[in-house]
């Protein structure tokens, strides 16, 4: 069949069953944009910015565990998409990220708006290519997305000069995915699985730390059934929650830096200690020297080059974590070591996440609202600061793929284009965005995205004036010297709803804010709450550096 490199192009997204890309036209990736005007069966979700679409398409890769894609021109369209690649490739999320190259003729040059996008990208890619061939266009998108979505998932760029889109070829559908040195390990070695299923069962404090790779694996309901069968309490990273159910009796909820009290105790009173889809990052194993110093370690990921890395292992087992559970739960017996579970209620009980009574509206008492109306059913996006911490703390969320937030790069502004990504892979939830007034106007523009595709996404920004963690740290090592940390003139957020004809809504008090949520969740289209709070409110638990996890401060 005879078509352009950017008809076949468009043809292959169809096959991957791509339904939704997220992106801003340019001059070089200009056949693409009009290929796609000529085919009506996928959406083209016109962002503000670069990297909103980058960023929207991580968001909807996490809700829906497909592969997330977007577009961009070359030049600063592609550079603008960097921060996003990065964030995706840290927390192991699936991208196929396309951009427009200068002619072939061109490359070399320093063209207008030429830029070596595949050079720059290489360390936070999980692989890239510059496809100078048109008859290559096909197999070269196959085995992006193929690279992109199995074994340790992450982005995967495109880079499409404009005269090999231009170029006709005879479209024939690849079937040859053979990739050289490309072959993901999924079921762990046996006897690797024995030796761990026969430590758990010579254990008398086992704990469970799960992280990112239970979700990406689709091995929450296996985990549930590991933890019920051995009895073990369950640790989630970040990238974990809701991997887990949140109000189940053996969830510890977050461990590290600011985990609870309970979860750091029994990370580091436990005798073995069974690590499911993890990387051991300095979040978590805030002091690497100290980090579980009475266990054995059982770690399964799928990424060879993640254990051992950062800590010790006695029980390395490289394989999908689902698969490894799976073959677990057919080697281990029922067990409960009643008195460990008796150690860790007490632990609950005496170091529950705990807020002070107060007139102010409390932070913590936000996202309990929002849990309480909402009864958890909500997915919740996070940008981060403070407020990415409290939402962690206090969420709980139920179920996988309900918690968004972005983890090891740290990226304020993800969240708003995240929500409208999440939106549009999730129509029929409630999306809710919880978001610091430093994060919301990194992105902001984004908003604009959300009133112009309709989507309801809710907005609760946590307004303290200020880069609300960063103070937090200049509180503890800076001795209170607050250097740029303040925004004396930040906007009315109630007006910035209102220029889109959106609803705005402020609440400064608690008895504002059932209200206002209810109302918002009531509204057709994007609100904004704006939720005035004390500058001076501080995340805890938190671990000061240098210390072990069970030497957290409560503030």
């Amino acid at each position: 069949m005879k078509m352009t490199a950017a008809q076949a192009l468009i043809n292959c997204l169809k096959e991957q069953d791509v339904d939704v890309v997220f992106g801003i036209p340019g001059g070089n990736i200009l056949p693409l944009y009009d290929a796609m005007c000529k085919s009506s069966e996928i959406r083209h979700i016109l962002v503000r910015h670069e990297q909103g679409a980058v960023h929207a398409a991580d968001g909807y890769a996490r809700v829906t565990g497909k592969v997330g894609v977007c577009l961009a021109t070359s030049g600063p369209g592609a550079t603008n998409l960097v921060t996003g690649i990065a964030n995706a490739y840290m927390d192991s999320i699936p991208l196929v990220v396309i951009t427009g190259q200068v002619p072939t003729t061109m490359v070399g040059t320093d063209a207008f708006q030429e830029v070596d996008i595949t050079g720059i990208t290489i360390p936070i890619t999980k692989h890239n290519y510059l496809v100078k061939e048109p008859n290559k266009i096909p197999l070269a998108v196959k085995r992006a997305f193929h690279i992109a979505s199995t074994g340790r998932s992450g982005p995967v760029l495109l880079d499409l000069p404009r005269n090999v889109l231009q170029t006709e070829i005879t479209y024939i559908q690849p079937t040859d995915l053979r990739l050289l040195g490309y072959k993901p390990t999924l079921k762990g070695h046996k006897s690797q699985i024995a030796m761990a299923c026969d430590l758990i069962m010579k254990a008398k404090r086992p704990v469970i730390y799960a992280g990112g790779g239970v979700i990406a694996s689709n091995g929450s309901d296996i985990l549930t059934q590991l933890a019920e069968k051995i009895s073990a309490p369950v640790a989630c990273t970040l990238m974990g929650l809701g991997g887990f159910p949140g109000g189940h009796s053996l969830s510890l909820g977050m461990l590290g830096l600011h985990g609870t009290r309970y979860a750091n105790k029994a990370i580091m009173e436990c005798d073995v200690l069974i690590a499911l889809g993890v990387r051991f990052d300095d979040r978590v194993a805030v002091d690497f020297s100290s980090f579980a110093p009475k266990a054995k370690i059982i770690h399964v990921d799928i990424d060879p080059a993640e254990i051992g890395k950062n800590v010790k292992v006695n029980v390395p087992i490289v394989g999908d974590v689902k698969m490894v559970m799976e073959a677990m739960l057919e080697r281990l017996e029922d067990k409960k070591e009643e008195e460990w579970l008796a150690r860790i209620e007490e632990w609950k009980a005496e170091y529950p996440l705990k807020y002070g009574p107060s007139a102010q509206l409390k932070p913590q008492y936000i996202i309990e609202t929002i849990r309480e109306i909402t009864d958890g059913e909500a997915i919740m996006v996070t940008d981060v600061g403070q407020h990415q911490m409290w939402a962690a703390q206090y969420y709980r969320p139920k179920t996988p793929r309900t918690f968004i937030s972005p983890g090891g790069l740290g990226a304020m502004g993800y969240g708003l284009p995240a929500a409208v990504g999440a939106q549009v892979g999730a129509p029929g939830r409630d999306v809710i965005l919880v978001t610091g007034d430093g994060s919301f106007q990194m992105c902001m523009q984004e908003f604009g995205t959300a009133v112009e595709q309709e989507l309801p996404v809710k907005v609760v920004i946590f307004n303290n004036g200020s880069l609300g963690m960063v103070r937090q740290l200049q509180e503890f090592y800076c001795e209170r010297r607050y250097m740029a940390v303040n925004f004396n003139r930040n906007p009315d957020f109630v007006k910035f709803a209102g220029v889109y004809d959106a609803l705005g809504l402020r609440v400064t008090a608690p008895e504002q804010l059932p209200g206002a949520l209810e109302q918002a969740l009531k509204t057709k289209g994007p609100v904004i709450i704006d939720c005035v709070i004390n500058p001076e409110e501080n995340v805890y638990p938190m671990v000061l550096a240098g210390r072990p996890l069970d030497q957290s401060i409560d503030g």
